[in-house]
């Protein structure tokens, strides 16, 4: 019975779309190092496109509705010029450091969303939890040790800077989402959805024009470049758009561990896809951040789990309050 119970369809769809979320982390920094390694560097015009898909079809929705929004506008500027300079950084990172390295480094968005949460909205957490993120910043430690002093030099032109770029932009990640979720407390999930898309693409157009004009006049636009340009958007709106669906079945804790596979999935990547040796130390670091990732979600039944809907920050919190990320971070979003 117990087992009958456990094995059923709900679970199956549940772990089937959690590793589906995880694949589409994945793949968004896959495509990202492909474009890197075309010597295509133009970060902000990838991200250009989810965001005019949010404002589009989440913005239809909210004009639909005929409501005036819950949240001052200002707030979602501030909000949207946080979030793309935070996905300009992460995509920029795959210029000079690997896939590998981008994907484990994420993480630091955790302490970092403990520490908003812990200042500005209150948040207690118990001592298992904070285990689980020393942990985790143990093995962050190893990977930017492993860049340094690996005489792999296919991990990037330029690994130290690379990993310093991708711990500010997991930090911009967590100010996000710490954003989002007081704004999604205080307004509704299309609102955030289509008020973030909206001013997203319009910073990012302006960023586009001032920055990675003449990037993106210098690209040979073949289906090589098209491509994962397209995917990269396609597979973070996405994300953002299942990410509630798999909440609503089985909560945040199962969302947690999902998206903690897409390390794996990074480098498996990155050994049968770019045929590059990993340091050994890779491995190390990463069985540190599955085990402080598995210690810190390992939540109690009485802890009251919410997320908002960005894919870049894996975590899951004590009282009344929930992130995840990836980049999506992806995520994310790995939003």
């Amino acid at each position: 019975m117990v087992l009958k119970q456990i094995f059923n369809k709900k679970t199956f769809t549940g772990v089937g779309l959690g590793q589906f979320l995880s694949l589409l982390i994945t793949s968004t920094g896959f495509t990202s190092s492909l474009l890197a390694k075309k010597g295509i560097d133009a970060p902000t015009a990838q991200s250009f496109l989810n965001y005019a898909l949010l404002a589009i079809i989440y913005g239809n929705i909210l004009i639909y509705r005929r409501k005036p929004l819950k949240v001052k506008w200002y707030y979602y500027i501030i909000l949207g010029i946080i979030d793309v300079e935070a996905n300009f950084l992460v995509v920029k990172s795959y210029q000079f450091t690997s896939l590998t390295s981008v994907m484990l480094l994420d993480c630091w968005s955790i302490p970092c969303v403990i520490l908003l949460t812990w200042v500005f909205l209150k948040t207690r957490y118990r001592f298992k939890k904070l285990t689980g993120v020393a942990v985790c910043i143990a093995g962050l430690v190893l990977v930017v040790f492993s860049d340094v002093h690996s005489g792999d030099r296919a991990n990037g032109s330029n690994p130290l800077k690379g990993d310093l770029i991708i711990i500010a932009g997991a930090t911009l990640y967590a100010v996000s989402n710490v954003s989002e979720e007081f704004l999604v407390k205080n307004a509704d999930r299309v609102e955030l959805m289509a008020m973030l898309g909206l001013f997203g693409a319009i910073f990012g157009a302006i960023q586009i024009s001032i920055f990675e004009r003449n990037q993106l006049k210098s690209i040979h636009w073949t289906s090589g470049a098209v491509l994962p340009f397209v995917g990269f958007s396609l597979a973070l709106f996405t994300f953002y758009s299942l990410v509630p669906v798999l909440l609503k079945i089985h909560g945040s804790t199962l969302l947690n561990l999902s998206l903690l596979t897409s390390d794996m999935w990074a480098v498996l990547i990155r050994i049968f896809a770019y045929h590059e040796k990993v340091d050994w130390m890779y491995y190390v670091a990463f069985v540190a951040v599955v085990i402080g990732l598995i210690i810190y979600s390992g939540g109690d039944k009485d802890e009251n789990h919410e997320s908002s809907p960005s894919n870049r920050i894996r975590l899951d919190e004590e009282t009344n309050s929930g992130i995840n990320s990836k980049g999506t971070g992806t995520v994310s979003s790995k939003i």
